[in-house]
């Protein structure tokens, strides 16, 4: 009876008081949901403190303790880090913190002769502040990830100083490219009459086709070094790899990323016939500043017989040796240019875009309920860029979340096709080892709780990932 009643209660409520309450709601119960498979995972780590048999050929007793650790404090910054967003979230919309940002833009605007008429001008301004703000509050967590956690486990490389002009560079390049692209997106949804989603959905698809074409060589070295791979062994196998499977590959790429962090990655990018490959220096063995390290805390040059050695540099290097051979490098290459050859990049982008258009659409179905916008403290104006934050955050909130784990449970299948083909190419023994390594120089812990990892992880499990390649592996 009392049940019925508040929901009665609530239905008499006016519309834009039932809308932010729906939406405060469904924001809270995303969290719950994920604080619930936090704490399942959680579980995991503080209970599983032995190597599991079926793991025993694959981890050192060590490496499992590291990982169990680095996951474990990983886990406590993500509740409080978590636990901060939402209540920061929650007091934002219930203290009037959009409105009152639009109101102080608009008397921004003011004070440099701009009268409300400049909406696209104000936008702007409501921007730059906000993306200010969230700077600004994501500043000390971002500080103690970096200098407490990463530092502690051995992965971060980088002094404070770098840290703040990586930060400083970071928002200054994020304000070059959204507020132009804002303003001109604003402007075509003003006087696209009828059909603007149509537009506007065209202009986000030529902006994110630029900005992936332009990422790699003029956005990402304003961060990061990258010099082309030395003619050797391993760029002519790379590119005799490409050849066989038809990768129209014009240049490879290596990025110093070990003056950030010691974690690896490789990645290709461009369109149609002109792709480049990009591998980390901390993913390639010969490169790696780690393995440099030991070589000059040794004193003495690597030697290929491994003769000469004392037992105490050889056990070192066996435990802190960082990266792939390049046999290794080779298949998990095979195993990205998979996803090339298998489409998958296609596919991501065509789903993208059809999300987009479906949004953009349904977007100009709901942006003119004047209630949408006096949810959230609008009363008197219906300002698009505001529109466009109420609708795509919150409104459409349920309809990401799905999305997301469907996302999710596709790229997974992903994965195993791409390891699949990694494996025709004849890359299974190197790419089952390369796995092994990288998991264990990015300390990742092997053992999750399967609604955790259902929910979260776009890769499979290393587990799963071995045992499919181990179903064929090649002598």
């Amino acid at each position: 009876m009392g049940m019925s009643a508040s929901l009665d209660a609530m239905w008499e409520m006016p519309a834009e008081k039932r809308i932010f309450g729906a939406v405060l709601l469904f924001s809270w119960t995303v969290y719950l949901w994920e604080t619930f498979l936090a704490q399942r995972q959680r579980r995991i780590y503080k209970t599983t403190t032995r190597v599991p048999p079926e793991l025993g050929q694959i981890m050192d007793a060590e490496t499992f303790e590291k990982s169990r650790l680095y996951q474990l404090d990983k886990s406590t910054f993500s509740f409080w880090s978590g636990l901060y967003s939402e209540v920061e979230g929650t007091l934002i919309l219930l203290f009037g913190g959009i409105p009152y940002l639009w109101r102080l833009s608009g008397r921004f605007c003011g004070y440099a002769g701009f009268g409300p008429e400049y909406e696209i001008t104000q936008s702007l301004v409501f921007l730059l502040l906000a993306t200010l703000f969230s700077a600004l509050t994501g500043l000390p967590w971002s500080l103690y990830n970096t200098f407490v956690i990463e530092e502690k486990h051995g992965f971060n490389h980088q002094t404070l100083e770098f840290f703040m002009k990586d930060a400083i560079k970071k928002f200054i390049v994020t304000q070059c490219i959204l507020l132009p692209v804002s303003s001109l997106l604003l402007y075509i949804i003003k006087i696209g009459g009828d059909y603007f989603f149509i537009y506007a959905w065209l202009f986000t698809l030529v902006v994110s086709l630029v900005l992936v074409t332009i990422y790699a060589d003029y956005i990402a070295p304003l961060f990061d070094k990258f010099t082309p791979l030395p003619e050797g062994k391993l760029k002519q196998e790379i590119e005799v790899m490409a050849k066989n499977i038809d990768f129209p590959l014009t240049k490879v790429y290596v990025v110093e990323g070990s003056k950030r962090s010691s974690h690896s990655n490789a990645y290709f990018y461009g369109f149609f016939k002109n792709k480049r490959i990009v591998l980390f220096d901390t993913l390639l063995e010969e490169y790696s500043v780690l393995n440099k390290d030991i070589q000059e805390e040794s004193g003495m040059e690597p030697r290929n017989d491994g003769e000469g050695d004392s037992e105490e540099i050889k056990a070192k290097v066996k435990n802190k040796k960082q990266g792939c051979k390049n046999e290794e490098v080779l298949a998990v290459l095979g195993h990205e240019l998979g996803h090339w050859k298998l489409g998958h990049t296609v596919k991501n982008i065509i789903i993208s875009q059809m999300n987009s258009f479906l949004c953009f659409f349904l977007f100009a179905v709901l942006i003119g309920r004047k209630e949408l916008f006096a949810a959230f403290g609008f009363y008197d104006c219906q300002p698009t860029l505001i529109g466009l934050l109420i609708i795509f955050q919150f409104i459409f909130s349920p309809y990401n979340e799905v999305l997301s784990f469907c996302l999710t449970v596709l790229s997974r299948r992903f994965e195993f096709q791409a390891d699949a083909f990694a494996k025709k190419l004849g890359k299974a023994k190197d790419l089952y080892s390369a796995l092994i390594k990288l998991n264990k120089d990015n300390l990742g812990f092997p053992v999750s709780d399967w609604l955790f990892s259902m929910w979260h992880y776009s890769h499979p499990p290393l587990l799963e990932r071995l045992q499919a390649l181990r179903s064929t592996k090649q002598d």
